[in-house]
């Protein structure tokens, strides 16, 4: 920040001027002190500007997590909900985005039950193997999800991870308690999740941020933050890509908005997406996938025409 003169006539005019840039632009708060000051009143003035402007300054830009937002970067994001179908499903679309979702977000992470043995494992009484315990498990957190009152917290991420699980890990629903990392097909580093001494911390800070800031953002855009801290923070041992999404659909579905789904076929994109938002601080490729995601679940879902 420093102090502007400008003459006018046989008079000074001071002004505190602070620069700062915005998508590329230079961009400046000017804030007026008066005319003609002395030493000590120019002094007084400056400090009682200083505290208003930094005070625009804090409203213009919103903290998020890695990066700050400014309110003009907010409502670029947040138009992007204008580009979705607003609907409700019905009973039997309920059921085929379970089946949807339970094969799709399952299989991104590599299991191997098939698009058409989803409905037979979820009707069995009882489920065989590791595989389908985690697909009757995930169908029940798409349940519970739908269902549920509670508001985000450690103990209902817990609670998914543990619905998701239970009978196929044994750390089902417990925090880990080691360090881990995303690793590629060839063993490269992608990702290292939080270390665990501060993994109750970043956990805390993420739904802390949650319930400061919900109303800043869309609900579309509120889901992508919220997934994306989520799976940087990778708080259990196995299972974050799925608690993740999950995750993603209880904001959703908490601002009564339908349920989405990732596909398997588009799991490069959304991984790229996730690099993204961790290498480069950008949340715009994930909203814009998210979107197509979205018009991919509509359509497969139901037949409806909804309201945009």
């Amino acid at each position: 920040m420093f102090v502007e003169k400008r003459k006018a006539g046989k008079n000074i005019k001071y002004f505190l001027v602070h620069s700062y840039r915005e998508n590329g632009k230079v961009r400046k708060i000017r804030k007026y002190l008066g005319q003609n000051l002395g030493k000590e009143e120019l002094k007084e003035t400056k400090d009682k500007a200083k505290k208003h402007v930094l005070g625009i300054l804090q409203e213009l830009k919103t903290e998020v997590f890695l990066f700050t937002l400014t309110k003009n970067q907010i409502n670029k994001l947040n138009k992007y909900e204008n580009k979705i179908k607003i609907m409700h499903f019905d009973s039997r679309e309920w059921q085929r985005f379970t089946e949807e979702f339970v094969f799709n977000t399952n299989a991104i992470e590599g299991s191997t039950v098939q698009r058409e043995e989803v409905p037979d494992i979820l009707h069995k009484p009882k489920a065989e193997g590791a595989e389908e315990i985690e697909t009757k498990g995930v169908a029940k957190a798409v349940d519970y999800i739908k269902k549920t009152k509670e508001d985000l917290s450690i103990e209902l991420i817990k609670k998914l991870h543990e619905i998701c699980f239970n009978g196929s890990k044994s750390f089902a629903g417990q925090l880990r308690s080691v360090e881990v990392a995303v690793v590629d097909s060839k063993g490269e580093v992608l990702h290292r999740g939080v270390s665990v001494s501060d993994l109750h911390l970043a956990l805390k800070d993420m739904i802390s941020w949650y319930k400061e800031n919900k109303q800043k953002f869309r609900p579309l855009v509120l889901a992508a933050i919220i997934h994306n801290q989520f799976e940087y923070i990778h708080p259990f041992q196995d299972g974050n890509g799925r608690v993740g999404r999950l995750l993603l659909n209880l904001i959703l579905l908490k601002s009564k908005y339908p349920p989405l789904n990732i596909t398997l076929e588009n799991r490069a994109e959304y991984y790229r997406t996730l690099q993204e938002y961790q290498k480069n601080q950008n949340l715009k490729p994930t909203v814009e996938f998210l979107v197509k995601q979205y018009k991919k679940t509509i359509t497969k879902v139901t037949t409806k025409q909804g309201k945009v």
